[in-house]
This record gives structure tokens, C-alpha cells and sequence, in this order.
């Protein structure tokens, strides 16, 4: 392994639990110290969507999109190819993106197989969502999954909780993982996340079937105003995870993004660009069918109609 070796930083956590937030976080911290970060961002359906928040700061050859499969598996060969294929540049970092419902472990164990000897064994970053950590239901495994060869595990949503809550949380991570670093998001050093050692934790494997849900997309229309944006998210059962769309509203020639996490709040943002796939609205959970995206998105058209 060369001296110089690039470190390749893999960012897992549970759906909504602030991984992009704290992968923009990296980038642009990394940027400011002179360090040259290649991304690579993965999702069920039109991980796409999500390239333009880093594009506005980097170049768009350095931001790569992997939809479709899930790198924790079916996509390691494809992810594993890629990563060899970055190019050598100095002070050089790969950060990775991995999708909501990653098998964390399976992940790390097969992703370091085959890597070229420029870069240093994979590290791991899990986020944890301290307000809905292991608030999950069915999916309390999973999450906890996620967590157990991570070399440091990033605190986020801790706004408007408790200290008894927040320590409840850590002392749960330590029971799980007692070798991670635990940090608040605002405290990282992002020069010391290169010299991290991947995890030696002792991982109880996962069913990894539990890591593969259904996911779907279908074309959006323009929306006549945000109130639509609203019913579509409301549309659909808790059993849908996670849903995220991107078009039009009204005569605005600007394109929006919206998100609906599990816990069930809707976010709204500028969408900087053209998405290169066209307005879509994606949804990831137990249901998620054609059918029952049409059906949310002809409701939400038939409620602006009476609207006007």
C-alpha cells in the first residue's frame, strides 16, 4: 500500500437520519482544507436526484450516481469497479453515500475485497437519528445493524431532545458497538477521518433479506401549487418510508425538491438545475407500486382542481 493512499470514508444510516447533510458536510470541509473529494451517492431509485446539491460546489465529474441496486450486495461489483476506476489526484478522498436501508455489515466485508492497493482498507461513518433511534418498529434490527462495524458514529437530530434522551442513546451505541468514536456532527475533524482504523467490533450478522425493500418511481407531473406537494405525501401509508420528489410548481420555472421521512415531516427545497432523468416521484417501503403512485399524484391534481 502506498504511503499516500487514498482513504475511501462510507457513510450508512437508517432512512432520513441526516446522511447527505453529513456528507455535504464532509465535502465542503474537505474543500476548504484543500482535499480533492471524489462522491459516490447510492439509492434504490434515481440516486440522481440528489447529485445537484453537490455539483453547485464541485465539479460533476467528481460526483457519481449508482441507482437501482444496493451496494451492500447486488452493487458491490459495480461500486467496487468504479472506486478503482477514480483517478489519482493529490490530497485525494472518496466519500461513499450508501442507501437508507443498507446491510452495513455486508457492506464493509465485501467492499475492501478487490479494492486496488492506492486506497486504504474502507472506513465506516454511521449516522444516528438520536430523536428516532430504535423508534423504528420491524426495522429496530436494521438500524441497529447499521452501527456495528462503524469506526465513528455521527449524532444527528439531537435538536429539541432531552440530555436524559441523548444519553440514553450513546450509552445504547456503546452497548452495540463500545469501539466507535461517538461525535456531534459540528466536531468533526475531517483530517483525522482518513487516519481512522476500520472497525474490529464483533458484528452479529444480519437476515439480509431485512435490508431489501421494495422501491418504485414514476413521472411527475407539474404540480399547480405546493399544496399538492402536501397530498402526495399524505397519500401514502407509514408503511412507505421514505418519499422523494422532484418538479415544478405553478409557472416557476425554478424545479422543487420535496422529501417525506419516517417520521412523517415533509421537507421543501429549491432544486438548483434540471434533473437529468425528468420530474420524478420516488417512494421506498412495503407497497411501493406504480399504481400507487399514479393514484397519489391524480389525487393531489384532482384536490388543486377544486381548489381554483
Amino acid at each position: 500500500m502506498r504511503k499516500n493512499a487514498e482513504a475511501i470514508i462510507t457513510v450508512v444510516g437508517f432512512l432520513g437520519a441526516g446522511k447527505t447533510t453529513l456528507l455535504k458536510h464532509l465535502m465542503t470541509s474537505y474543500i476548504d482544507k484543500g482535499w480533492n473529494p471524489f462522491i459516490i451517492l447510492n439509492d434504490y431509485e434515481n440516486a440522481n436526484l440528489d447529485v445537484q446539491q453537490f455539483i453547485e460546489q464541485m465539479e460533476a465529474k467528481w460526483v457519481r450516481a449508482l441507482s437501482g441496486s444496493c451496494i451492500c450486495c447486488s452493487g458491490i461489483v459495480e461500486l467496487r469497479d468504479f472506486v478503482n476506476s477514480i483517478p489519482e489526484r493529490a490530497n485525494g478522498v472518496t466519500l461513499i453515500e450508501a442507501n437508507g436501508t443498507s446491510d452495513a455489515c455486508s457492506l464493509m466485508g465485501f467492499l475492501g475485497v478487490g479494492l486496488d492497493d492506492r486506497f486504504l482498507p474502507p472506513i465506516q461513518v454511521s449516522v444516528v437519528d438520536v430523536k428516532n433511534w430504535q423508534k423504528r418498529g420491524v426495522h429496530n434490527e436494521l438500524e441497529a445493524n447499521q452501527i456495528q462495524v462503524s469506526s465513528m458514529i455521527v449524532l444527528t437530530h439531537v435538536e429539541n431532545t432531552s440530555a436524559d434522551r441523548q444519553d440514553f442513546v450513546v450509552k445504547e451505541l456503546r452497548r452495540i458497538n463500545p469501539l466507535a468514536e461517538i461525535i456531534y456532527m459540528d466536531k468533526i475533524d475531517v483530517s483525522l477521518l482518513p487516519k481512522l482504523s476500520p472497525s474490529e467490533n464483533n458484528a452479529q450478522k444480519l437476515d439480509h433479506l431485512k435490508a431489501h425493500w421494495s422501491s418504485c418511481s414514476a413521472d411527475l407531473p407539474n404540480l399547480p401549487d405546493l399544496s399538492c406537494v402536501y397530498d402526495i405525501c399524505k397519500a401514502f401509508p407509514k408503511s412507505i418510508l421514505r418519499v422523494k420528489g422532484c418538479t415544478q410548481i405553478g409557472n416557476e420555472e425554478q424545479y422543487t425538491y420535496f422529501e417525506r421521512t419516517p417520521d412523517g415531516k415533509v421537507y421543501i427545497r429549491p432544486y438548483h438545475g434540471i434533473p437529468v432523468t425528468g420530474a420524478k416521484l420516488l417512494t421506498v417501503g412495503l407497497g411501493s407500486e406504480l399504481s400507487l403512485l399514479e393514484k397519489a399524484i391524480e389525487s393531489s391534481l384532482i384536490a388543486a382542481e377544486s381548489r381554483t
